[in-house]
């Protein structure tokens, strides 16, 4: 469970707490008119992943396609899922099926803007870090005629972008997005039912880009949004972008602390003074996102992790030039 915490008494700043870095953080939402805004972020991303993810383009998807090609000899480090068995039995040398890179690219995007992402005490919130993780995901991915749409989710509404091609209706999506209402206290967000939104009707084939915290409720044997998490892999490529705050994974030590949960309202008293509970707490952490990064991995997708405390963009470049190392894996290997 996630809290948003109300100190009693002074905060006591967190000696182990990295460094605050106005370079690596994304622009406050709601500081400021959102044109603004979105051209600072959008000046942010273009200078940085532009200058270190030189190269032809393969944005977030960088296998080199789904539609046939030719047959070459294999070579080490080939995928071995591409073995072409017809041709290599009649020539009794190994050979591979090279794919042909598809130009047009439809990408939806599932953008969790619950209560428990208003939330932050290091660089940002980690409401700012998903709409950050949105433009990346724009920057990346609209050009060349590709498409990109949205389900952007409160708990309380949801709003639906039809994929559209061109920067400026990336645009207007995003400042669609920042302009999203900020979700009551006690109302859950419900991410499993934006997820479903995209099975029915289907999609074109494409790119699905989940970005949450990915704290749904368990529906027995996993959280409830796996299983349309699992849906979607069926016709579409996957990546989750996990949104995260330190203060979700350990707390420190500053004794006695009123905290409440943005999602169900309901208020503890937290002695963070003692070690034994903190040392608890941080188990419990843990041991909730390696089930969250469990159930993304059944369910094939891709898993990138933005924190509050760190430089994000720089984060997406190790994930992406990874894929592109990886090669013809996607976003799910």
């Amino acid at each position: 469970m996630i809290l948003r915490r109300r100190s009693r008494r002074a905060t006591v700043p967190d000696p182990a707490a990295p460094v605050p870095d106005a370079a690596g953080a994304p622009p406050h939402v709601g500081e400021g008119p959102s044109d603004v805004l979105l051209q600072r972020l959008e000046l942010t991303v273009r200078r940085r992943l532009d200058g270190l993810l030189q190269g032809d383009h393969l944005g977030l998807v960088p296998g080199s396609g789904s539609e046939a090609g030719d047959s070459r000899t294999y070579h080490p480090g080939d995928d071995v899922r591409r073995m072409d068995w017809p041709v290599t039995a009649r020539t009794q040398v190994p050979h591979v099926r090279e794919t042909i890179a598809d130009r047009e690219l439809e990408t939806w995007a599932v953008v969790d803007l619950s209560a428990s992402l208003d939330f932050g005490t290091a660089n940002c919130t980690k409401r700012d870090l998903a709409v950050a993780g949105l433009a990346a995901v724009s920057h990346l991915t609209i050009r060349g005629g590709n498409r990109l749409g949205a389900v952007v989710t409160t708990g309380e509404r949801v709003d639906r972008y039809p994929a559209t091609a061109g920067r400026l209706a990336a645009d207007r999506l995003l400042r669609g997005v920042v302009a999203t209402p900020r979700a009551a206290g006690g109302r859950r967000g419900d991410l499993a039912a934006a997820l479903e939104s995209l099975r029915r009707p289907p999609r074109r084939r494409g790119l699905v880009v989940v970005v949450s915290d990915f704290l749904g409720s368990d529906a027995g044997g996993g959280p409830d949004w796996e299983r349309p998490l699992r849906g979607l892999r069926a016709r579409h490529e996957l990546l989750a972008i996990e949104v995260v705050d330190p203060r979700e994974l350990e707390l420190p030590d500053v004794g006695l602390l009123t905290v409440v949960d943005p999602e169900s309202g309901q208020t503890l008293e937290v002695p963070t003074g003692d070690a034994a509970f903190r040392a608890r707490f941080a188990e419990g952490a843990a041991a909730q996102r390696r089930a969250i990064a469990a159930a993304l991995r059944r369910a094939g997708a891709g898993h990138l992790q933005l924190r509050t405390d760190r430089d994000w963009l720089m984060d997406v470049v190790r994930f992406v030039a990874d894929r592109r190392r990886a090669g013809s894996g996607g976003a799910s290997r």
